[in-house]
């Protein structure tokens, strides 16, 4: 007994999540508060934070800063979902992935450049990340997007959005942005 008793705060502060509860504010936190898995992701997240920004550059340290009190407020957000416990999950997975592949704080599992639609110097590529969920990192011209694999009769979907990549048999429909219309891209 006295040695559950000693081991007693060590296995409540194992399921904390990394803020106070007893400041627990809202019902998302207080989800978060009562259950070990979500206090978990909680922790993991936090660590894998850091590890973002420890990779960010110095001038990107304040936008993730500022990506994470948005997530933050949609994370918070899912009091008004149906099944807050999967909305709360969801978002902590998406996050936790969505760092990972930004910063490469995982290696790559592979990548894919596509040429799209005959244009010159229209070109996208994607790098591919064994995260859970699993992502992509996609690049066209200047602009870059991280994008999670999505339901798909076959071949590869992952979605962001209003941002999408589906490849089938080497070839790409790719839509970037919101009104865009698909294009269609070959692997090169």
């Amino acid at each position: 007994m006295l040695a559950l008793a000693a081991l007693a705060p060590a296995l409540a502060a194992a399921a904390s999540p990394s803020f106070d509860c007893r400041q627990a504010r809202g019902s998302v936190q207080a989800l978060i508060c009562r259950d070990d898995a979500l206090a978990a992701l909680d922790r993991q997240l936090v660590h894998t934070f850091a590890e973002a920004r420890r990779q960010a550059a110095d001038e990107s340290r304040p936008a993730l800063r500022g990506e994470q009190r948005g997530w933050l407020k949609g994370r918070d957000a899912c009091w008004k979902a149906d099944d807050q416990r999967a909305c709360v999950e969801a978002s902590y997975r998406h996050r936790i992935a969505e760092l990972q592949a930004r910063y490469r704080l995982v290696p790559a599992a592979g990548s894919a450049r596509y040429a799209c639609d005959d244009r010159q110097g229209d070109v996208v590529t994607a790098t591919y990340f064994k995260t859970e969920p699993p992502t992509l990192v996609a690049r066209r011209g200047d602009e870059t997007a991280v994008m999670f694999v999505a339901t798909s009769g076959s071949g590869a979907r992952y979605e962001a959005g209003d941002l999408m990549l589906w490849e089938h048999q080497g070839q790409a429909r790719i839509r970037w942005g919101r009104g865009a219309e698909e294009i269609v891209c070959a692997r090169k």
